[in-house]
This record gives structure tokens, C-alpha cells and sequence, in this order.
């Protein structure tokens, strides 16, 4: 059947994929700065190393589930619509977010992480897979990309500063035992995803429309030609995040710094991302353009990591920060708005593998970033390895551009 007017997704059916994005990643950054707390007090006082390996794999498990969960979620909505995977998401990641909070078990501790992933992982794909059905334009596809790319990182801002400026606040007003001032942030996260599926409950369009208006012409070839290289950037990137904030937060506690402190430089770089986000996908640049940002984003993040593990001072220390933070939040958008485009029959599938491909990076990058903690023979060896293959991926991306869009066979 003939679609003779692209129909729009409406501002209130967008704003609840939003709150969704926001939703989740609130919950996860909650978690960042009080793992290493969290750990203490369940399995007691620990030494260094295994604090550190805990830290890691606690948030690689998280990332783990991700990779599984995203590639059957999108494939999932790619037959039965993009709403009722969103809602299952939200549910299911609220339920297993509040046993996360209340388990006084180191199992149940790693259970209730890897499950809160899994279902998180229905969220980010099909929200992208959702603005990809209802686009009538590239302008259109690339803002509310943008828009979706900002909720997240506003989640990720929020997260970490809730997760440390709560437990300082709720010990001092209510005078709660250390367990529960812990639990409240991510308890607050639970409600948050409550709220969220609510809104997609009401506010979502049943059913998925696909509309291929913008798509390029040459959809199946991008797909063939650039899809791994696109695949390789998510994953590299996401790796050198996952070492990047499992890095900081060590870091800052062998420091001395609290909870909240270590929050609030997480918060900084959600800040620079999101930023750095919102001027990607503006209205000044043309979408076509970005795709020359990748190797320019790829340099500026392996120069960042490098800056990371050699800087002593904390003024160093934020430009290094800026600049990991603002090169990935050029990176992610940009490696998923490209991916986007394709054959939209199967464009769940396609940005499960793009969620899919980050989570395994950010996951290796987590536990890389704990086991390689602090090792005498070369105390930053995670993000200098990092910096290494961030390098390589830079190479291997060079002609990646032109692949995005070849020129036409007429100009040859």
C-alpha cells in the first residue's frame, strides 16, 4: 500500500521514548559511583585488587546482558512492534533494578545486574529503530537521533550525581544505616522506569511503520560495504568508555574521594557529551557531513586516553576528560545514525547489532579496566591498550566515508 504523506512520530509519543532513554541510563550510571561501596558492604572489607575486580566485573556483567538482550530485542520488534518491547523493557528493568537494591548477596548481586541489562537492552534499539520507521527526511531522522542521544546522556549526567549525592543526603536527613542510604538512589531509579512505562503505555503508537523516504538509494550496499567498519567504531569506542569510567571511579577512591565526588566528575563528562551531541545533529551541520567527523572523533579519543595516564594534576585531568568525553559523543551518534540506514525491514536487527557491538566493548573495556588496574609493571596499561586499538580502528576508517555514500555511477 502507498504511503502518500510520511506520518510523523508526535511529540508526546517522542517524549515518552525519551523519558524511557532517560530512564535507563539513570539507573545504570546510578550504580557507578557506589559499586565499590556496594561491594564493601555486602562482602565485607576487601583487599584493593579484589574491589577492583569486582568494581569491573559488576559493570561488564551489565554490559554483557546488553550484548545478548539487544539483537534479539530488535529482531523481536522488527515482527511485533517496537511499543510492546519498549514496555517490557522498562518493566522488566525496573523489577530486577529494585532486587539489585534490596540483595544483601554477592550472587544476587551479579544476578540482579546482568537481568537489569537485559532488559535495558530493548530500550536503546528500538527507540532508535522507532524515529528510523516514522522518518520522513534525513534533517528529520538526525535531530530526533540527537534528542534521543541527549535523554540518554542526561540519564548518564543524572545517574552518577543521584547515586552519590543520595547516599550522603539520605544518611544525613533520615539518618539511615549505610545499606539503605545505598539502596535508596537505585530504588528512586526503579521508580523512574515505573514512570516511563506508563507514559510509552499511553503515549506510544501501536504497530510499526516503515518508512524508507530518506533512505539512501544504495541501502543493501551501505549495509554490505560499511556495516562492519560501523560495528568496529561501537565496539572500540564503547571499549575505551568502559575503561575510561571504570578507571575514573578506582581512581578516585584510591584518591580518598567519596561517593559524591567521584559522581560529580562522572557528571562532567555526560555534560561534555551531551553537548558535544547537540551541536553534531544541529541544524547548523548538514547530516551528510558527519560522516567526515569519524576519523577526526577517532584521533581526538585515542589522544584523550593517552592524556588520562599521564596527567597528575586535576586541571590536566579535566582536559582529559573533555577530551574522551567530547570525541565519544561524536562517535556513538554519528556510528549509529549511519547504521541506521539500510533495509528497514530488518532496522531492529540492524541497531541491535550496533547496541549489541558497543555493550561487548564497553563490557571488555569494564573488565579490562578493573583486572588492569593499578599493575606495577605499568600502572595504565588498560588506557594505553585502549589508545592503541582506537588507533587502529582509525586506520582501518579512513575510506570509511565514502563507502557511507558512494558517488553515483553517472559522475564516473
Amino acid at each position: 500500500m502507498d504511503l502518500a504523506e510520511p506520518t510523523r512520530l508526535s511529540w508526546s509519543a517522542l517524549s515518552a521514548v525519551l523519558v524511557a532513554m532517560f530512564a535507563i541510563t539513570v539507573g545504570y550510571g546510578v550504580a557507578l559511583p557506589i559499586l565499590p561501596f556496594l561491594i564493601e558492604q555486602i562482602a565485607g572489607r576487601s583487599t584493593p585488587k579484589a574491589l577492583s575486580w569486582h568494581t569491573g566485573l559488576l559493570t561488564g556483567v551489565y554490559i554483557i546482558a546488553i550484548f545478548v538482550g539487544a539483537p534479539v530485542w530488535g529482531r523481536i520488534s522488527d515482527r511485533c512492534g517496537r511499543k510492546p518491547i519498549i514496555l517490557m523493557g522498562l518493566l522488566g528493568f525496573a523489577a530486577t533494578s529494585g532486587l539489585f537494591a534490596i540483595t544483601a548477596s554477592l550472587p544476587l548481586l551479579y544476578l540482579g545486574r546482568f537481568l537489569a541489562g537485559f532488559f535495558a537492552a530493548a530500550i536503546t534499539p528500538v527507540a532508535y529503530a522507532l524515529i528510523g520507521d516514522y522518518a520522513p527526511s534525513k534533517e528529520w531522522r538526525a535531530h530526533r537521533f540527537a534528542l534521543i542521544n541527549i535523554a540518554g546522556t542526561a540519564g548518564f549526567f543524572i545517574g552518577p550525581l543521584l547515586g552519590g549525592l543520595a547516599v550522603r543526603v539520605a544518611g544525613s536527613l533520615w539518618t539511615l544505616p549505610p545499606d539503605s542510604s545505598l539502596a535508596m538512589p537505585l530504588l528512586t531509579a526503579t521508580g523512574l522506569a515505573v514512570i516511563a512505562a506508563v507514559l510509552v503505555l499511553f503515549l506510544l503508537p501501536s504497530g510499526t511503520r516503515r518508512e524508507s523516504g530518506d533512505a539512501p538509494t544504495d541501502a543493501t550496499q551501505l549495509e554490505r560495504r560499511a556495516m562492519l567498519r560501523l560495528l568496529a567504531i561501537a565496539l572500540v569506542t564503547a571499549l575505551a568508555i568502559g575503561v575510561f569510567e571504570v578507571g575514573l571511579a578506582l581512581r578516585g577512591k584510591v584518591l580518598g574521594l567519596d561517593a559524591a565526588h567521584i559522581g560529580i566528575m562522572f557528571a562532567e563528562c555526560s555534560l561534555v557529551m551531551a553537548v558535544v551531541q547537540a551541536l553534531v545533529f544541529s541544524p547548523l551541520i548538514k547530516p551528510e557531513l558527519t560522516r567526515w567527523f569519524i576519523a577526526p572523533g577517532l584521533a581526538t579519543l585515542a589522544i584523550g586516553l593517552v592524556v588520562v595516564s599521564v596527567v597528575s594534576t586535576s586541571v590536566l585531568m579535566s582536559v582529559a576528560v573533555a577530551l574522551v568525553a567530547a570525541s565519544a559523543g561524536m562517535l556513538s551518534p554519528v556510528a549509529t545514525y549511519w547504521a541506521s540506514f539500510g533495509i528497514p525491514a530488518s532496522q531492529g536487527a540492524q541497531l541491535g547489532r550496533m547496541t549489541a557491538a558497543a555493550s561487548f566493548g564497553q563490557a571488555l573495556g569494564s573488565v579490562a579496566g578493573g583486572a588492569l588496574f593499578n599493575l606495577p609493571i605499568l600502572p595504565d596499561a588498560s588506557f594505553v591498550l585502549a589508545a592503541l586499538l582506537v588507533l587502529g580502528t582509525l586506520l582501518a576508517s579512513i575510506r570509511l566515508p565514502r563507502l557511507l555514500m558512494p558517488e553515483p555511477a553517472a559522475s564516473r
